[in-house]
């Protein structure tokens, strides 16, 4: 069986939710996890910070290294990976989880959060690439992995939210471009997005209630993990859907990833899917 066992993952946004599940799984393998993310004290509603995940990590089997980043900050940015590199003597895998959201109109996005959710999205996902990829190119089997939709570029995923979709097809378009500029270097480009809406304490805050008909980030983690052992130069410049990557891997019971009580039909279809 594919293993993550003495790679070194460096995560974003890694305190909680999908960035967690999918340090969690690698750490299982005992992959070395850099948790770069913002939160180093309890936040009032979002729970854990970069020092709980690290525990968690350490539990399941793996290392850690939590370092306090916001990935808006290029010097944060630059130390951070320089950082893990000391420690763990270099980077293997790029995870860009780390993504702020607005679903809202033209109408009531202030521009403040447009600018968030580009640095945060977009130019932190470029940003995070180019500072990880001289380190990426020494790699056996290097991989970067966008947790990002697939660019169907169509009105629909556009007119409810258009600086949200912006953002988010802006860090889909870097694993187009990336993917071909890095081919024949071996770093492999993908993005990677759910079929269903995910049960996150984010997706608490934006919509309440609504937890019991998503999936747990689990079903991201497990498929990140296939994507992430495959050969980086045969698979790269793909926009994968969770649950369409473990079919194609044998999983048909997908009954471990949703609450007892809920039906598979009840389940939430995400955004952009």
């Amino acid at each position: 069986m594919a293993t993550l066992s003495g790679k070194t993952l460096f995560i974003t946004g890694a305190s909680r939710g999908i960035g967690k599940a999918i340090a969690l799984r690698a750490a299982r393998d005992g992959a070395r996890i850099v948790i770069a993310a913002k939160t180093t004290k309890p936040h009032a509603k979002l729970p854990g910070t970069i020092f709980t995940a690290a525990e968690e990590i350490e539990r399941a089997g793996g290392r850690a290294l939590p370092l306090a980043v916001d990935i808006r900050d290029e010097a944060q940015v630059e130390s951070a990976v320089a950082r893990a590199v000391e420690v763990f003597g270099g980077i293997d895998i790029l995870v860009n989880n780390a993504s702020a959201i607005s679903l809202t109109g033209t109408l009531q996005t202030p521009m403040r959060r447009f600018d968030l959710m580009h640095q945060v999205n977009t130019r932190g996902t470029f940003l995070c690439a180019q500072a990880c990829l001289p380190h990426l190119l020494k790699a056996a089997n290097p991989h970067v992995l966008m947790i990002s939709p697939p660019l169907n570029v169509e009105e629909r995923w556009f007119a409810p939210h258009v600086a949200y979709t912006l953002a988010k097809f802006g860090m889909s378009l870097c694993v187009l471009g990336m993917a071909g500029e890095f081919r024949e270097a071996g770093v492999a480009f993908n993005a990677l997005w759910p079929k269903t809406a995910i049960d996150t304490a984010a997706l608490a805050i934006f919509a309440p209630g609504l937890g019991a008909r998503c999936r747990t980030p689990a079903i991201v983690a497990d498929a990140a993990h296939w994507v992430l052992t495959q050969d980086s130069r045969a698979v790269t410049g793909r926009f994968f859907v969770d649950e369409e990557v473990l079919r194609a891997a044998g999983v048909t019971d997908f009954s471990r990833y949703r609450d007892a009580g809920v039906r598979e039909e009840e389940l939430l279809p995400d955004f952009f899917v």
